[in-house]
């Protein structure tokens, strides 16, 4: 299945808040459809497959490339639930969606994919871009570019910047200082579950 682009609050009101994938919040408390208000006993698998969707759906990914994040997730030393995390965190669409300069991960994809970001001063239009310690994030020379951002920052979608970036709000511009440390990341999820769901494969 390819990038999702059906209704966001749906996803939400079955998952859970999201706030990669959208600022509104539903009207409903329960999940869609005919048997949304039922109570079931949920499976493990069931909770398991859950907390990767949610994984999914906030960063805006499809299901080969989180599982291709997994396999990448294990052969690092260190918690493969955390470093999973770190990877998605440090995408370049996140951290775009981080720094305010977009309301959501698809409007930062869509900055991205359109060129009004540079990486290190030069034009980059690849949104899973894994941003390291030193590059340096800033918006192209050009006003419209600028505009889109500015207004974007008068409301961002996440009040504060994490700590390992440094932003220059006069410049629009940011520096990548460190790795993404756990206490930041904005998504309420269980990432053991997800190492859990794909451990078969």
């Amino acid at each position: 299945m390819s990038r999702y682009r059906g209704p966001r609050l749906r996803i939400v009101r079955r998952l859970g808040s999201l706030p990669g994938l959208t600022r509104k919040d539903p009207k409903r408390a329960y999940p869609p459809g005919q048997h949304g208000q039922a109570r079931r006993k949920r499976s493990e698998y069931a909770t398991r497959l859950e907390e990767k969707q949610k994984l999914r759906f906030n960063y805006g990914i499809t299901e080969k490339q989180l599982l291709r994040y997994v396999r990448k997730a294990r052969r690092v030393t260190g918690s493969t639930g955390l470093v999973l995390l770190q990877f998605l965190e440090m995408r370049l669409d996140n951290t775009i969606f981080r720094l305010g300069f977009a309301p959501t991960i698809p409007a930062a994809r869509q900055l991205v994919n359109h060129g009004h970001i540079l990486v290190n001063g030069r034009r980059l239009d690849i949104a899973s871009y894994n941003c390291r310690p030193g590059d340096i994030i800033s918006v192209r020379d050009r006003e419209a570019s600028k505009n889109r951002v500015r207004t974007n920052l008068e409301n961002p979608g996440l009040a504060n910047v994490p700590s390992h970036l440094t932003f220059d709000k006069e410049k629009l511009s940011a520096t990548v200082t460190g790795v993404v440390e756990r206490e930041w990341v904005a998504l309420q999820i269980n990432e053991l579950l997800v190492i859990e769901y794909y451990s078969r494969q």
